[in-house]
């Protein structure tokens, strides 16, 4: 068991090292010119392709001052010298990145105003058309209080006006009575005249009667 650990071990530290290539660390070429790809980690070796500054590129090994590349695609591969490699964003990429991170910060800093300008207008309309509802409301109550009183006021006039009419009903009502009452007397009297009348007139008949008789008896006695 104990010759077994080491086994396993040397086993681990061969297998981790077959994989390394796998992990590449992630690197870019020097920004201030180009620079050759080759076969091989010497001057020696066969010229594969120009690196332009800024490329990015995944170092696969590194074996003294060269190390071994690949383009991000795998199109290509092969040995850079390792002082033209920095880990780093080239200068130029930064400066192109910032470039357009500008250029966007200044559009959304043109949206954030005209968006500004756009709220300070709402704002003002808001603040007008406020304005304008509280006059409108002064005004509303205002001609609410008037109206109020004026309902009072009308309340007021329609009891009286009420009152009077109940008035005028009953001296209508006793008016009527006092006219049936005076017709009702004045038939009465009427009446009375008549009777009187006829009773005078029957009166002076009966007194004709009388006397025509008192001259007739008259007249026979003297003759």
């Amino acid at each position: 068991m104990k010759k077994l650990i080491p086994f396993l071990l040397l086993s681990c530290f061969v297998i981790l090292f077959s994989l390394s290539p796998c992990w590449a660390e992630r690197a870019y070429v020097t920004d201030t010119f180009e620079i050759t790809l080759r076969t091989g980690p010497s001057t020696e070796n066969k010229i594969v392709a120009m690196l332009s500054s800024g490329q990015a590129l995944e170092v696969v090994e590194r074996r003294g001052d060269w190390s071994l590349v690949r383009l991000p695609d795998g199109s290509k591969e092969g040995w850079a010298v390792q002082r033209f490699l920095i880990d780093r964003l080239p200068w130029s990429l930064q400066a192109a990145s910032l470039r357009e991170e500008n250029a966007g910060l200044k559009t959304k800093l043109a949206q954030i105003e005209s968006a500004f300008a756009e709220l300070q207008q709402q704002r003002g309309e808001l603040a007008a058309e406020l304005r304008k509802t509280s006059r409108t409301l002064e005004e509303t109550k205002s001609t609410y209080e008037t109206l109020k009183q004026g309902a009072e006021g009308f309340l007021k006039l329609q009891r009286v006006h009420e009152l009077n009419e109940a008035a005028l009903k009953a001296a209508r009502a006793e008016l009527e009575a006092l006219r049936n009452e005076q017709e009702q007397l004045r038939s009465s009297q009427m009446n009375r005249w008549f009777a009187t009348g006829a009773l005078v007139l029957l009166c002076g008949l009966l007194l004709g009667v009388m006397v025509g008789r008192q001259q007739k008896a008259r007249k026979s006695f003297y003759s």
